[in-house]
C-alpha cells in the first residue's frame, strides 16, 4: 500500500517563539520557511506515494505546491494534533498509509525516510522516530492511518508507545539523527549550524546568527 507523507504546518507569523531571544520575528518566519523547504526536498526524493501538507499559510502553500505536494486546510488551525488527525482521516478514506513528519526537521534526508519505511512491519503497525531528547515523536508511520489516536507535544513519545501497546501492537522504534533534530530551542539552532551536509536552513542561519 502506498505511503503518503503528512506534514502539518502552522502559520509562519509568530513562528518559533522559543527562539525569540536569538532571532527577530522576520528571521523566525524565514527560518520556518527554510526548514519546510528542506523537509519537502527530502520527502519529494523519498519512496513515497505522495506528500500532503496541511496549512493555511500562503508562503507554505506556495512552497508545498512547488514541490508537488497536495495542500489541504482541514484542521489546519487545530494545532499539530488536529491537523495530523484530519490528514489521517483523508488518507485512510483514500486507502493510503500515513507517515507524519513536522516541518521543522531540516536535517531529514530521503535516505532516512526510506529507512523508516523499510523498518515498518506489515499492517496493523506503528513505527516511531523519537526526538533527540526521546520526549517527542518526530515521525510516526501508521498503517493504517487511523490505527491509533495521535497526540503530539513535548512529551508524546512514551504516550504513543503506550497507546500502541494498549492496542496489542508493539511499535517499531527507529532512531535517525536528521529526523530526531527538531528546531525549537536555541541549542537546537547551534546544533544545526554544525550539521553536514549544507541545507537551506543552515545557510540561512549562518547569515542570521
Amino acid at each position: 500500500m502506498a505511503i503518503w507523507a503528512a506534514v502539518p504546518v502552522k502559520e509562519f507569523a509568530g513562528a518559533k517563539q522559543r527562539l525569540a531571544r536569538l532571532l527577530t520575528t522576520e528571521q523566525r518566519q524565514a527560518l520556518a520557511a527554510a526548514m519546510l523547504e528542506d523537509v519537502l526536498a527530502a520527502l519529494v526524493a523519498a519512496p513515497l506515494g505522495g506528500i500532503m501538507v496541511n496549512t493555511v499559510d500562503p508562503l507554505a502553500t506556495n512552497l508545498a505546491r512547488r514541490y508537488g505536494a497536495r495542500v489541504v486546510t482541514n484542521g489546519a488551525r487545530d494545532g499539530h494534533t488536529g491537523a495530523v488527525t484530519a490528514m489521517a482521516r483523508m488518507l485512510a478514506a483514500e486507502g493510503y498509509d500515513m507517515l507524519t513528519v513536522p516541518g521543522d526537521i531540516p536535517r531529514v534526508t530521503a535516505v532516512e525516510i526510506a529507512a523508516v519505511i523499510e523498518a515498518a512491519r506489515p499492517a496493523p503497525s506503528v513505527t516511531i522516530v523519537p526526538a533527540h531528547d526521546e520526549r517527542g515523536s518526530n515521525a510516526v508511520l501508521c498503517s493504517p492511518p487511523l490505527i491509533m489516536p495521535l497526540r503530539f507535544g513535548d512529551d508524546s513519545f512514551l504516550p504513543h508507545l503506550a497507546s500502541a501497546r494498549t492496542l496489542g501492537i508493539e511499535p517499531t522504534i527507529i532512531k535517525v539523527p536528521g529526523i530526531a533534530l527538531d528546531i525549537d530551542q536555541p541549542e537546537d539552532v547551534h546544533a544545526l549550524l554544525q550539521a553536514q551536509p549544507a541545507m537551506y536552513t543552515r545557510a540561512l542561519l549562518s547569515l542570521q546568527t
